[in-house]
C-alpha cells in the first residue's frame, strides 16, 4: 500500500494533513446531518490516516516529527467527528445524557494515547505501551459504525458511542496499570 500511494508523490506529512481536510468535510455534513456522506468522507480520513505511515515507511521517511505530527492529527480526527456528533438529534440513553457518552467516548480517546506517552516522557516504560483492549483502529471502526447505524436510525448511534465511551476508558486504565506494573 505504501509502494502505491508514494507513487502520487505526495509526502507522509501530506497525507496526514488530508485526513485532516476530509475530516472536516465529514463534520459539516455530520451537522447538516447527512450521515451518508459524512461516513464516506469520515472512512477517507481515517484511510488517508494509515496510508501515511505505509508511505513513511516505504520511502524509508519515518521520523520524530512525522510521527508527532500523526498522533496529534489523530486526535483531531476523533475530535472533530465527537464533536459533529453534537450536532445530532441524538437520543438520551442509560440515565446519561448523549453529551456524557459522547464526552467519555472523546476522553478515553485522548487518555488512551496520554497513557501510552506519559508513561514512555516519565521513564516508566523504555518501549511504548501498545496494548489495551481498544486500539485507534477500533475506535475508528466504532466511529464509522455509529455513522453507519445512523443512516438507517439515529437512535442506534448510541450504542457503537457507549461501547467506544466504556471500552476506551477501560483500555487507558489498561494502560495506566501496565505503565505502573
Amino acid at each position: 500500500m505504501g509502494e502505491a500511494f508514494a507513487k502520487l508523490g505526495l509526502s507522509p506529512n501530506q497525507y496526514t494533513l488530508f485526513s485532516l481536510f476530509f475530516v472536516l468535510i465529514s463534520f459539516y455534513f455530520l451537522t447538516s446531518k447527512n450521515l451518508v456522506l459524512a461516513l464516506i468522507f469520515f472512512v477517507i480520513a481515517s484511510v488517508l490516516d494509515f496510508i501515511d505511515g505505509a508511505v513513511a515507511k516505504f520511502l524509508k521517511r519515518e521520523t520524530k516529527k512525522g510521527a508527532y505530527l500523526d498522533t496529534i492529527s489523530d486526535r483531531y480526527v476523533e475530535g472533530i467527528i465527537l464533536l459533529g456528533f453534537l450536532f445530532l438529534p441524538l437520543k438520551e440513553f442509560f440515565i446519561l445524557p448523549v453529551e456524557v457518552w459522547i464526552f467519555l467516548a472523546f476522553f478515553g480517546s485522548l487518555m488512551t494515547t496520554y497513557a501510552k506517552a506519559a508513561a514512555k516522557e516519565k521513564g516508566l516504560v523504555e518501549t511504548e505501551i501498545k496494548k489495551g483492549f481498544f486500539g485507534r483502529a477500533e475506535r475508528i471502526i466504532l466511529i464509522s459504525l455509529a455513522m453507519f447505524l445512523g443512516i438507517f436510525n439515529l437512535s442506534w448511534m448510541i450504542y457503537p458511542i457507549i461501547i467506544l465511551a466504556i471500552f476506551s476508558n477501560i483500555t487507558a486504565i489498561q494502560r495506566i496499570y501496565l505503565a505502573l506494573k
